[in-house]
């Protein structure tokens, strides 16, 4: 189904390349490289689609995803013209644009948030107040922002011993599982499953969501604006920059409503692509993170500006930058172009998902 599926809109948008499309043949295909800022995962799930089921070569595009690893920052490798395209959370680019490079963010894929602080119930904690006096994780390297702007809203000085003891914790639950920590900073998609995952010593069975405590930065209001498509607003702006842009980001836009609508088939390309982790941990992965793309009110890619003013709020008072981003830092025309192209191709099309529902996803021990 999936490569009847994957036939058909190739057929369909061969048909249409020129309107958008930069090149028609096989010849003709513009190598473009996109930059993760992580592994293989269900969290890049769209990008592995649009490869896999030919949106990007019926854009005239030949797109290599190159993986992300701690040690590689995606707007170095972009800003330095390693990469075309890169995939990070805003308030990084924010900053590095800070330090001198000129990246431009073209279309906001993430709608919303999904960090957590999560904790055992036991541990009392129901609210960002109560981290007072505890241990509290985080994994530092920029993922902190929405925890310490969260605490120091309630009179919590992240920087103060005496207000709270702040650990550097692994990309696992590790310290959270074992009681070194009280609350563990987690993705929606990623460490909070490994957490349920985990088999409770006092049941002998999996934990489940009701022996955890969830503090949701979107509730509390220091929600940033996470994976985003940027480039380099130099390589933009020289001739046929632009067209390239709006093709890619059209078969990347095709390839998340293909994982949107078709769940199963798309964490079956990311298990192709080398993931390490499991089928059902991915399965969970992928779900999770439909939420945080739809529904997409504008349109898949379209910048919600209450959240960027947002996002740049909690990052000028975290000193993640010192003053608002010169103007240009964001910009929702290619985007747009993009999906007017999607619907004038496919008029039956969903661009914002907003009958979209959650599946059901039955975790494993190990997310095997």
């Amino acid at each position: 189904m999936r490569r009847m599926f994957g036939l058909f809109v190739i057929l369909v948008l061969l048909i249409s390349a020129f309107s958008v499309g930069v090149g028609s043949t096989q010849d003709d295909l513009v190598p473009v490289n996109l930059q993760l800022q992580w592994v293989a995962q269900s969290q890049f799930a769209g990008y592995f689609a649009a490869v896999d089921q030919g949106f990007y070569e019926a854009q005239g595009l030949d797109v290599t995803i190159l993986e992300g690893a701690v040690e590689i920052v995606p707007q170095q490798v972009v800003a330095s013209g390693g990469a075309e395209f890169g995939i990070a959370w805003v308030p990084k680019v924010l900053n590095s644009n800070e330090q001198g490079v000129n990246l431009v963010n073209i279309a906001q894929v993430f709608q919303r948030s999904g960090t957590l602080e999560v904790s055992f119930v036991d541990t009392g904690i129901e609210s960002v107040e109560d981290f007072a006096g505890m241990n509290i994780g985080t994994w530092g390297f920029g993922n902190e922002h929405e925890l310490f702007a969260a605490m120091r809203a309630v009179g919590i000085d992240p920087d103060n011993p005496d207000d709270v003891t702040v650990i550097q914790q692994p990309f696992d639950m590790s310290l959270l599982l074992n009681g070194e920590l009280d609350a563990a900073e987690a993705m929606t998609y990623n460490e909070y499953a490994q957490v349920l995952e985990a088999i409770n010593p006092a049941t002998g069975e999996l934990y489940q969501p009701e022996d955890l405590n969830v503090i949701d930065f979107n509730e509390v209001g220091t929600a940033m604006l996470q994976d985003h498509i940027f480039t380099n607003a130099e390589w933009l702006a020289e001739e046929g920059n632009e067209d390239i842009a709006v093709a890619f980001l059209k078969a990347s836009f095709q390839g998340w409503i293909f994982c949107r609508d078709n769940p199963e088939d798309c964490v079956e390309i990311v298990l192709d692509n080398g993931s390490t982790l499991g089928e059902s941990h991915q399965t969970w992965q992928l779900n999770e993170i439909n939420k945080l793309i739809w529904p997409s009110p504008a349109g898949i890619g379209i910048m919600d500006e209450d959240l960027w003013a947002q996002t740049v709020a909690v990052a000028i008072e975290g000193e993640v930058i010192s003053a608002e981003p010169m103007e240009g830092a964001w910009r929702s025309d290619l985007a747009q172009a993009a999906l007017d192209s999607l619907a004038m191709d496919m008029e039956d099309l969903d661009l914002t998902g907003e009958e979209w529902e959650p599946i059901e996803v039955v975790l494993v021990e190990g997310g095997e």
